[in-house]
């Protein structure tokens, strides 16, 4: 379970550092994609599987449904920590969230939220 809040600088090559009480979770694999209100959400692959689920199973008769799933699944983007902890944030991603230097880290149960320092 992800939780509490964290700020941590991205580089110039876009890697965000996990804080390390997060890294084990993530240990086999995450994903990235787009969140809501202009942050990201960062998953563990097991439960990036079951919200995928979720999302293929929306009525695409519903222009919301679609959409949703479209803004979730089309951005996502598998990504793996590396030796120090951190994740390479594809620019798209970044340029979505308008990160820059430094990010907040949340945790909210299931996901990582990450936002614009300023934004949060």
């Amino acid at each position: 379970m992800f939780i509490g809040e964290y700020k941590h600088s991205i580089d110039e090559k876009g890697r965000l550092a996990i804080p390390s009480k997060f890294r084990n979770d993530l240990a086999t694999g995450a994903v990235v994609t787009r969140g809501l209100d202009t942050s990201l959400f960062l998953f563990p692959k097991e439960e990036w599987g079951k919200l995928a689920q979720k999302l293929a199973s929306l009525p695409l008769g519903q222009s919301n449904s679609r959409a949703f799933a479209r803004l979730m699944l089309a951005g996502a983007m598998d990504v793996e920590l590396d030796k120090q902890g951190r994740v390479v944030v594809p620019e798209y991603l970044r340029q979505y969230a308008n990160l820059q230097k430094s990010a907040i880290i949340a945790g909210l149960y299931n996901r990582l939220e990450i936002w614009d320092e300023e934004k949060w």
